[in-house]
């Protein structure tokens, strides 16, 4: 609703100006006030009177910005629609009138000039459609033709906000590309076959496929167990600094970039009594060879001298991993000897003032623990004065060992949320992708406002930092699940 009127009081006529959106899914009226907070609209939330379903409704009163609002529902007007245009326009429609059922798409209205919108907004993006005739309500639908594949195609591009009219689940996908084998080849040896379907859709099967298991689980291949063992028990290589220098000098050696920190912290608490890092630091050095080190120990600021000394010869990148910002007690629980965010925020300062890059994992975004607007907020905002080189979110993975950690801290220390953990987790190790949608959504506009969408100034030499090697292409990143699965440190 949107409304401008004028009244008289006993002095004056008074103008109001009033804009509401009242929903009872909430996931889509927090879409709404993010995307308004964007353009620098910021409203407020409330309940809404209803004598149906609970509903919450977002509001202002502030005239200059409802006739921002209304600037923004004229831009999809007129024949010329950009592709950003109707994938917004066509996620919001589907929110409000759009259903999936049986794996058939469609969207529902009595206005046949609202479907003839909904037509031209998916006819920009190639998605074929029909318009059903009308039901004895009246009410006419639009229907993606395709089938499964063409709403799974629809939901990519779009990223409706409702995850609960999503649900594509029991249907079968099939394909509409040409596949066939083109070839069959007698290795002479027998592979153990692991086939794997990505998050864009891509299938592999190409012999034996390694990856990165989350740390927790690793502790078991020293015969430890992923629980206590992994809290309490570590081996150190004492003589890590020597092998790597005789494994450098190997004429082999081709120096690709190292990175270190994607299993092992290498600033624990134990490097304080063994002092293997500036070894470590000292030999890739010497080879010629670049290197990055994640961390969440504060004692990376002890070899701030040797990393400007070894970024004079090859390209050295650091990466200071932060989970909780606003809650102390969230975080000794969670991350219990970690040092505090208030000190891991320092180092980052620290390392950039030395004049090196350092970017932050804001990762794992927890949902429900740490994922709303106003915690990514405050998280932004003081990583924004570190002068952080840049960002890097991903949402919660679970891999075996660190599941079953989780599950008993969760149910010992926020039972309220397993039955929601165990719907967003209880078919895999990765957050869906609905919700990680909905976080990217979130966070975008928070990036934006806090100047984080664009590259940091090297204090050294005044120009752009560093940015991440890791795929990242912005100052911001959202890691992949798999790269998540990759870098993600060790938390639990």
């Amino acid at each position: 609703m949107i409304f401008h009127g004028t009244y008289e009081d006993a002095r004056r006529a008074r103008t109001i100006h009033r804009f509401r959106l009242a929903l009872k899914d909430f996931e889509a009226l927090e879409r709404s006030r993010e995307y308004l907070s964007g353009f620098g609209i910021e409203t407020l939330l409330r309940d809404f009177p209803t004598t149906g379903q609970p509903m919450k409704a977002i509001h202002t009163a502030k005239g200059a910005d409802v006739e921002r609002i209304e600037r923004l529902l004229e831009r999809g007007q007129g024949s010329t629609r950009s592709r950003e245009w109707s994938s917004g326009f066509l996620a919001g429609a589907f929110d409000a009138e759009g259903s999936l059922s049986q794996g058939i798409l469609r969207f529902s209205n009595k206005s046949l000039v609202y479907l003839g919108e909904v037509v031209e907004a998916l006819a920009v993006w190639g998605i074929e459609s029909v318009l059903e005739p009308p039901a004895a309500s009246g009410v006419s639908s639009v229907r993606v033709r395709g089938g499964v594949p063409a709403a799974r195609r629809f939901i990519r591009l779009t990223l409706p906000a409702i995850t609960r009219k999503l649900s594509m689940e029991g249907r079968s996908v099939k394909t509409a590309s040409d596949l066939r084998v083109v070839s069959i080849d007698d290795l002479e040896q027998e592979m153990d076959l692991i086939d794997i379907t990505t998050g864009t859709g891509d299938f592999i099967a190409n012999g034996v496929i390694s990856h990165n298991c989350f740390a927790r689980n690793t502790h078991t291949y020293l015969d430890f167990d992923a629980g206590r063992d992994f809290d309490t028990q570590i081996v150190v290589k004492v003589n890590v600094a020597e092998v790597l220098e005789r494994e450098l000098a190997r004429p082999s050696w081709e120096r690709p970039h190292v990175a270190l920190g994607t299993n092992t912290d290498p600033y624990q608490r134990a490097e304080g009594r063994y002092r293997l890092m500036p070894g470590i630091i000292a030999a890739l050095a010497a080879s010629d060879t670049p290197f990055s080190i994640l961390t969440k120990g504060t004692l990376l600021r002890r070899d701030l001298p040797l990393l400007q000394a070894a970024a004079e010869r090859v390209p050295v990148e650091t990466a200071v991993s932060i989970t909780v910002f606003d809650d102390e007690h969230l975080q000794r629980s969670l991350e219990p000897g970690a040092p505090s965010t208030a000190a891991r925020l320092a180092t980052v300062k620290a390392v950039r003032d030395a004049g090196l890059p350092c970017a932050v994992f804001l990762m794992p975004v927890l949902p429900y623990l740490t994922d709303s607007r106003e915690q990514l907020d405050t998280a932004l905002a003081r990583i924004a004065e570190t002068g952080a080189s840049s960002i890097a979110y991903s949402a919660l993975h679970l891999r075996p060992g660190a599941q079953e950690w989780f599950a008993a801290w969760l149910l010992r220390e926020h039972p309220e949320l397993a039955p929601r953990y165990r719907e967003l987790y209880g078919n895999g190790a990765y957050a869906p992708k609905e919700y990680r949608a909905r976080l990217a959504a979130r966070i975008r506009p928070l990036l934006r406002r806090h100047g984080l969408d664009r590259p940091r100034l090297d204090p050294a030499t005044g120009t752009p930092g560093t940015r991440p090697r890791r795929g990242a292409t912005a100052l911001a990143a959202e890691l992949s699940p798999a790269a998540a699965a990759a870098l993600q440190p060790t938390l639990f």
